[in-house]
């Protein structure tokens, strides 16, 4: 399990962690994005965040090293979504649908079994082609009917649950879904406001 799953699990925000545990917010956003390995932070680091999770360090310790040795270069599904995001706001709608469907990146994470990656993806590219009145890529019908056998909400909408002791954010949240994401059981709202 790596950091971020660890966060959502305790129902907390990124940035509740850095402030509880006293390690500066830029910190906590590149651990949580990969960008610095756990692993490598200080034992002061890994000793507040543990506290402040409540997890032993060892246990820590332990996701850390178990994650980075599966041999996975995968990111959590949350940064996979911002940076897919970012892309989209970063080239534009349409060259960034070229750049999708040119490069065959949604077949390449199908075939890594990393599904909900694609059908992420998949479902951004539908979506854009909607938004600006593109007839669907017809090499991803077969990918269009799959549906990952659990609804993956926005780690947000887990947090305001979690807080709430309610599933109530899930009901609205899934009301307000943009229906290319729904449909691959993706709970997705907002992809263009991004910062």
């Amino acid at each position: 399990m790596d950091i971020n799953a660890l966060i959502v699990q305790k129902g907390i925000t990124k940035y509740r962690v850095a402030k509880q545990a006293g390690i500066p917010q830029t910190t906590m956003t590149d651990i949580c994005s990969g960008k610095a390995k756990l692993e490598n932070c200080s034992g002061v680091t890994f000793y507040k965040l543990s506290k402040t999770l409540g997890v032993s360090i060892e246990r820590l310790v332990a996701n850390a090293v178990e994650y980075r040795q599966s041999g996975s270069d995968r990111p959590s599904f949350e940064t996979f979504k911002s940076n897919v995001c970012h892309l989209v706001k970063d080239l534009g709608d349409l060259d960034f649908l070229i750049d999708t469907l040119e490069t065959g990146k949604i077949q390449e994470l199908y075939e890594k079994r990393w599904y909900a990656e694609s059908l992420y993806l998949l479902a951004m590219a539908d979506y854009l082609s909607r938004e600006n009145d593109l007839p669907l890529c017809e090499d991803y019908d077969y990918l269009r009917r799959a549906k990952l056998t659990e609804i993956i909400y926005p780690a947000g909408v887990l947090t305001l649950c979690a807080a709430a002791g309610s599933d109530a954010w899930k009901d609205r949240s899934r009301a307000e879904a943009i229906p290319e994401f729904l449909r691959h059981n993706i709970v997705e709202a907002e992809v263009r406001n991004v910062v």
